[in-house]
């Protein structure tokens, strides 16, 4: 498939779930993505037993001689519902779910992003680990206010989903370095934050003080500045957009592979979502005091196999992960159809079509000076 110079190839399928494991009989999806540190590539699959009582897994990628991937040999569990905020238990259920990881380089660390779905519905939360096999809860993402901002709103009300760090500072525009968090809360029109146009589930941005995170780990957790980045302007994302992989530096700029949603979503329990989840991508950079953005008119990645168009949820392709191979050329492991993983491989063009932004207020503009 190409799209302004981007090539697509599919890999196939990585990972099936197992109908021998309770763990995963309905399905394995949309994984999380990291060379540890003994240079293997991990995958954190979200694994999906009975009742929807998910686990994030952990997954060595098995490669062939060509370097494709092949498959997965399963190393177990990562992180398993414990914690109040991960538990439902008037359901008898509970979920850690849909992960990104990042290698945060000030923090030499990786940092598993993921969604805990409790009684209070679906939170951002957080893990960390030294080797990727081992990880530490941190607990829940505790969005302050920020006293900066003319939104006037407090995130810690919205269910939110889709959280990935970005694997280096940013720098606020007096001076300061903060660790930024992309992640897509979901408002309403009774609570929307101030000045923001429409209601479709849209990427934020927010950050945290790395030298308050340096002194106290448990600091990463604590968002005090937010602005919005983008929202959906496409008929293929009309619904939501919300980030895929996390934010990698490649020679164009910070890439994100990112999900946009069309079609008609469930508005009740019970009910069957018509939706059609497809996959493009956002490059930004800065130069000279200015913030540049390229963004796919058209989805790069659409559900056309048959593990993409039926499944859990027919017709989705969700990227989560992603593995620099070498100069401008990515593989993306993504969810197929709520129920599988797949690969494909992206190669970057030379050149693309940026476009200075000027919807963007200046205090956002700001916080991307690097």
């Amino acid at each position: 498939m190409l799209q302004s110079g981007f090539r697509i190839q599919r890999l196939g399928v990585v990972m099936h779930p197992d109908p021998m494991r309770e763990e995963e009989v309905e399905g394995v999806l949309n994984p999380g993505a990291a060379r540890g540190p003994d240079g293997n590539l991990y995958l954190f699959p979200r694994l999906v037993g009975r009742k929807n009582y998910s686990r994030i897994g952990i997954a060595r990628v098995l490669f062939g001689e060509n370097g494709i991937p092949n498959g997965v040999e399963r190393l177990g569990v990562a992180l398993e519902p414990e914690q109040a905020y991960e538990l439902r238990p008037q359901e008898g259920t509970g979920g850690c779910e849909d992960p990104r990881v990042t290698y945060v380089e000030p923090l030499r660390r990786y940092v598993m992003t993921y969604v805990a779905w409790g009684s209070n519905g679906p939170r951002v939360a957080l893990a960390i680990s030294e080797n990727c096999l081992e990880w530490q809860r941190l607990g829940l993402v505790d969005f302050q206010p920020d006293v900066q901002a003319h939104y006037d709103v407090h995130f810690n009300e919205f269910d939110n989903k889709d959280a990935a760090f970005a694997p280096v500072p940013l720098q606020t525009h007096d001076g300061r370095l903060i660790l930024a968090m992309f992640h897509r809360p979901q408002y309403t029109a009774a609570n929307a934050p101030k000045g923001v146009e429409g209601l479709a589930p849209s990427i934020w941005v927010s950050g945290c003080e790395l030298e308050a995170v340096k002194r106290d780990i448990r600091q990463l957790c604590v968002m005090n500045h937010h602005e919005r980045l983008v929202q959906p302007v496409e008929d293929w994302e009309v619904q939501r957009i919300g980030v895929g992989t996390p934010p990698v530096l490649t020679p164009l700029g910070y890439m994100i592979v990112y999900h946009g949603v069309s079609g008609q979503l469930a508005e009740a329990p019970g009910e069957v979502a018509h939706v059609n989840y497809e996959a493009g991508l956002l490059v930004f950079r800065r130069e000279n005091d200015r913030l540049f953005f390229y963004r796919s008119p058209a989805p790069i990645l659409i559900p056309e196999l048959k593990e993409e168009t039926s499944g859990v949820v027919d017709n989705v392709v969700f990227p989560t992960g992603i593995d620099e191979r070498e100069h401008g050329v990515y593989d993306v492991y993504y969810g197929m159809a709520d129920k599988y993983i797949g690969a494909v491989r992206l190669w970057l063009p030379k050149t693309l079509q940026f476009k200075q932004t000027d919807t963007l207020e200046v205090a956002r503009e700001r916080m991307f000076k690097t």
